[in-house]
């Protein structure tokens, strides 16, 4: 069964960074209505070895923006990691959204078997476009999302699942 690369990244992309962005809404109400610094919330981590909730974010945004690029056929740009409150990083979340809403749907659909090529200091990757979108790009932009949903929580945001899934 083929899938439409684009209704399987773009779309699903937006809808999980607007998600991230109301978590992070929702994060700023409660520090105001606890009288606690937000930026508590940018520099917490799940455990100590892990990233921050800025690192996160920008994770995810940096997985979205990227992937929609690789799988047009054009060179990945880079941002400066220096969000330091909510507010920056949710600037950070339209910013990328507002990049995928440039994408041309033509140039993601019908890239199953473009290669797709990621490149690192340590390792060079390989994948045809389907394999990089389900196996690669979207479970690293979940996971990013889902520890951000997970460190806000922990700090006791109140927050559940019906807001990750963007239904509250």
């Amino acid at each position: 069964m083929n899938i439409d690369m684009y209704s399987a990244s773009i779309p699903v992309f937006d809808r999980f960074l607007t998600n991230l962005s109301g978590l992070l809404g929702k994060a700023e109400a409660h520090a105001e209505s606890q009288d606690i610094a937000a930026t508590k919330y940018v520099v917490s981590r799940l455990y100590a070895d892990m990233a921050p909730l800025s690192s996160n974010v920008q994770f995810a945004c940096d997985t979205a923006r990227r992937c929609a690029a690789r799988l047009a056929g054009e060179e990945p740009g880079s941002e400066a990691d220096d969000e330091a409150t909510l507010d920056e990083l949710r600037v950070r979340i339209r910013r990328t959204r507002d990049y995928l809403a440039g994408v041309d749907a033509d140039r993601i659909r019908g890239t199953e078997d473009r290669t797709v090529l990621l490149e690192t200091p340590m390792v060079t990757m390989e994948f045809t476009g389907h394999d990089y979108l389900l196996n690669f790009a979207l479970p690293n932009f979940f996971f990013h999302v889902s520890i951000s949903h997970g460190i806000l929580r922990q700090q006791g945001v109140p927050i559940g699942k019906l807001n990750y899934m963007g239904a509250a």
